[in-house]
């Protein structure tokens, strides 16, 4: 029969000859065996002899099987597992080292029955992991394997992946396992099994690794309505980043001040956040999840909020007097928080009523100092001798709550001047009569008149 031969000599590195097979479209388990030869008086290796399996008038890819010496006439096989509708074409070729030498090939066959000596894979499955995965090939195989044999995950314009792990059921058949480990967007392509043994070389059809990235909403969730306990957010999850479909909707709030969040999973477009802190700010996300493991997207862009204020929870407490003067009155009170507030904006006013010139008079006064570990307060300009009722208001945006009242009378005080009435007399009778009324103001109990 027919051979091809090609001498070296007088060619210089680098240079590369090709013989094509004819496009085959096999429906059954095949096996392609030839004999070479690459030899050179010197020793020196002439070239190397590469063979490609090209599929679907697809990229060449990388060599399945190659060469570089031998001492004699030599034979491979190559077990192709591609079968039809796909069909495939053998490439072989010859890289010329600079060396003179001789390299040939003959007996090209293709064999209707399983190759002898190297195993034949079956059909590989695509792969579909989301990014940051590790995406596993299994490649099962009939025939046997040794130590000896190099296994691998060959891809096309894509990295190689490496045995993960091989599992021998008989001497008929076995299983390799290959990972391409954090898998990114550009690991994804077409990766076929491969096993080189001493007899030659077993290949599988391309499968593809299909690499999604985890969903990630574009644009924050919206707010509908706000309450002192409660926030209703819209989704608003329609636009993504990354691949769909999206099997999971979760919301994620945190306080922007602290470490506390929490997660809940919603199962419509609309969620109500319940059991949260009044007049607090909090950031929520959406995350959004598709299906694999890995599957959960990065926290979308965050909504920035801030409840409303709530009823603060009672009045002030333990109202006490501190010191009482003729014209002023010291009181304390129980400190209080946020617990009591409910709201970081809040006033605590001063109410106090008490009886001068016959009438009532109503004062209020505002106690700024709030914070405070011995808050108190002094009410001026009082009238000596009086009862004065107090309380106090804590107020915020949203309602008001009083102390119980406390009633102090103030101390006693120098009366205001005594009015004359009138002066009645003579002097001849050497006798002065004087008449007078009550102080307008007495501030005590007047206990001795002197003239």
């Amino acid at each position: 029969g027919s051979f091809m031969l090609l001498n070296t000599s007088g060619r210089f590195a680098g240079q590369k000859a090709h013989l094509l097979m004819p496009h085959l479209k096999e429906n059954d388990t095949h096996c392609i065996d030839f004999h070479y030869y690459v030899s050179s008086k010197s020793g020196a290796s002439p070239g190397t002899l590469n063979v490609y399996v090209k599929v679907n008038d697809g990229p060449v890819g990388n060599p399945v099987w190659n060469t570089s010496i031998t001492t004699t006439w030599s034979r491979a096989e190559l077990a192709i597992s591609t079968f039809w509708p796909n069909f495939y074409q053998v490439i072989f070729e010859v890289v010329t080292s600079g060396h003179s030498g001789y390299v040939a090939i003959d007996e090209v066959k293709v064999l209707g029955h399983p190759c002898t000596k190297t195993p034949h894979f079956l059909r590989l499955q695509s792969v579909e992991v989301n990014a940051g995965q590790f995406a596993t090939f299994q490649c099962t195989a009939y025939g046997g394997t040794d130590s000896g044999d190099r296994l691998w995950l060959q891809g096309i314009y894509v990295r190689d992946a490496p045995l993960k792990d091989i599992k021998v059921f008989s001497a008929r058949q076995f299983v390799a396992l290959f990972s391409v480990v954090n898998a990114t967007k550009r690991d994804a392509g077409n990766y076929r099994c491969m096993i080189r043994t001493e007899g030659g070389v077993g290949v599988s059809n391309y499968a593809e690794l299909i690499v999604k990235e985890p969903p990630v909403p574009i644009a924050p969730p919206q707010l509908s309505s706000v309450g002192a306990t409660y926030l209703w957010i819209q989704l608003n999850a329609n636009s993504i980043n990354g691949d769909g479909p999206i099997i999971q909707r979760e919301v994620e709030y945190r306080t922007s001040s602290g470490s506390w969040y929490d997660i809940q999973p919603v199962d419509s477009t609309s969620y109500k956040i319940g059991h949260l802190d009044p007049d607090t700010e909090y950031e929520i996300s959406v995350l959004l999840t598709r299906p694999g493991e890995g599957g959960t997207g990065s926290p979308g862009p965050a909504l920035k909020t801030r409840t409303k204020c709530a009823d603060p929870m009672r009045g002030p407490r333990r109202l006490e007097v501190v010191e009482i003067k003729s014209r002023q009155i010291t009181i304390c009170w129980e400190p209080f928080g946020y617990n009591v507030t409910r709201c970081h904006r809040y006033n605590l006013t001063v109410h106090y009523r008490y009886q001068a010139g016959g009438q009532e008079q109503v004062r209020e006064e505002v106690s700024w100092d709030t914070e405070s570990s011995h808050p108190q307060h002094t009410i001026t300009n009082l009238s000596p001798y009086t009862n004065v009722s107090i309380k106090l208001v804590l107020m915020n945006p949203e309602g008001r709550k009083e102390s119980q009242e406390l009633v102090v009378q103030t101390d006693e005080d120098v009366p205001s001047a005594v009015p004359l009435e009138s002066i009645q007399g003579s002097t001849f009778e050497e006798k002065i009569f004087l008449q007078w009324r009550e102080p307008v103001q007495t501030y005590g109990v007047i206990t001795l008149y002197e003239v």
